[in-house]
């Protein structure tokens, strides 16, 4: 960085050496390191100029980790659903018990989101994401082999906590491995974690089949939540010893700003839209006269739309320096599928589910904003756990208003509306974080 002279335009300064700019009167000056004064950008640059040192393996390496970390942030959260009736049945659950469990994930993101980035100050970044894993492993590999309800449940928040840790953390991972790559590092993660959530879905059934249980249909994705850790034990290395004296940002301070309210908006909207479809949206297809496996396939097309556009999006949203058209052409394919639903859910059925499938792709675009709206590694972690902590808390409301609104009027018209009005604050909101901006200039210190 350059010193400027209040009398000298910056043009007039020839530059030297990193330490050095060349005055046109008064010959050599020392340059003024201005990071050097703000003990958080200090930290930063100390902490980037440490990864720059990184070879290609080593940077292969974080590159990998993040991809199967990716992959396994969904399957803890999704894999239930196609054997509920099953699990249902072997546990003696309750249907209102296993309301709660289907509850649990968005549950999770929201309790388990917000200690996330606190826990990394302390622990270490790659530490609690290598913890976050285990804890996926040990949840999902013990509750495959349970008999007991309340057991089950326990196993189950132990899982989602750690896959809602990791889904925290992993934008800031990429902010503080690949700063100036955010658009092409989150189209990486965010395919995977794509990928991750089809898999889960489509494969948790054949697996139980094949090896006839539904217990072996959950411990399916224990294994690979464990190959997943397996980079993250190289990984701690990049972790020092916690700094206590470092000021560091905080969720009540991301809080009192507008631009984390818009993004905590953006992001539980989007996850409402998401949650309803997820878990509605077969029913919704059994009852426009589709067969089950026919409905399942329809719920495939519009999980499936997500592994090419999230890996397009992101790479895009990273080149714009606003990204309100793309939010407007996202937002648009809502109204498209829903009113399709309301007037010709059989007919449509499938223009339809690509359409909302394109909708519900808004997913890695407000992944990658996160990255985009913060300058540093922990502005991101900062953001990143408010906007998916506040965000679930609302995406709670989707499955569970769809479930109570369709057994107060006996059809789907009433619910899709209101999933279609739901659509205005979310644009709004969407726009609102489209401009650009960061969250370390809008904190207000006290």
């Amino acid at each position: 960085m350059q010193a400027v002279s209040p009398s000298q335009p910056a043009s007039s300064f020839v530059h030297v050496d990193a330490q050095h700019v060349r005055h046109p009167r008064r010959g050599l000056l020392p340059t003024v390191d201005f990071a050097a004064c703000n003990p958080r950008r200090h930290h930063d640059r100390v902490t980037q100029s440490a990864l720059r040192g990184e070879t290609r393996a080593q940077k292969a390496l974080v590159v990998l980790g993040i991809v199967v970390l990716a992959f396994n942030l969904r399957p803890a959260a999704v894999s239930v659903g196609p054997v509920l009736d099953e699990v249902i049945a072997a546990l003696d659950m309750s249907r209102t018990i296993a309301g709660v469990l289907t509850t649990l994930p968005v549950l999770a993101f929201a309790g388990f989101g917000a200690v996330a980035p606190s826990l990394a100050r302390t622990l270490g970044l790659h530490r609690l994401t290598l913890l976050s894993l285990a804890a996926v492993v040990v949840g999902l590999a013990v509750r495959s082999r349970v008999d007991s309800v309340p057991l089950f449940l326990l196993l189950s928040l132990l899982a989602l906590a750690g896959m809602a840790a990791a889904n925290v953390l992993l934008p800031s991972l990429v902010k503080l491995h690949f700063p100036d790559r955010v658009g092409l590092m989150t189209s990486i993660y965010t395919t995977s974690l794509a990928v991750g959530l089809t898999f889960a879905s489509a494969f948790t059934v054949p697996i139980s089949e094949q090896f006839g249980s539904w217990r072996w249909g959950l411990f399916a994705w224990a294994l690979t939540a464990l190959v997943a850790a397996l980079p993250w034990v190289m990984l701690v290395r990049h972790d020092g010893a916690p700094e206590a004296d470092r000021h560091t940002f905080t969720l009540r301070e991301v809080a009192r700003t507008r631009l984390g309210w818009a993004m905590a908006a953006f992001f539980g909207l989007q996850s409402l839209q998401a949650y309803s479809v997820f878990g509605w949206f077969a029913l919704v297809y059994r009852d426009a006269g589709f067969s089950a496996a026919t409905a399942g396939l329809l719920l495939g097309v519009i999980t499936a739309m997500s592994i090419p556009l999230s890996f397009w999006i992101p790479s895009l949203s990273a080149r714009l320096e606003n990204q309100s058209w793309l939010i407007l052409g996202l937002v648009a394919c809502y109204p498209v599928g829903y009113l399709g639903l309301i007037f010709a859910p059989a007919e449509g059925a499938w223009v339809w589910a690509v359409a909302v499938g394109a909708g519900l792709s808004m997913f890695p675009l407000v992944l990658t904003l996160i990255g985009l709206r913060a300058r540093t590694s922990d502005g991101t972690a900062a953001l990143s756990g408010f906007t998916q902590s506040v965000g679930y808390l609302v995406a709670a409301i989707g499955p569970f208003g769809m479930g109570v609104l369709y057994d107060a009027t006996s059809g789907w018209t009433v619910p899709l509306s209101i999933l279609l009005a739901l659509v205005v604050p979310q644009l709004v909101a969407g726009l609102m974080v489209a401009r650009p901006s960061y969250i370390e200039d809008v904190v207000k210190r006290t």
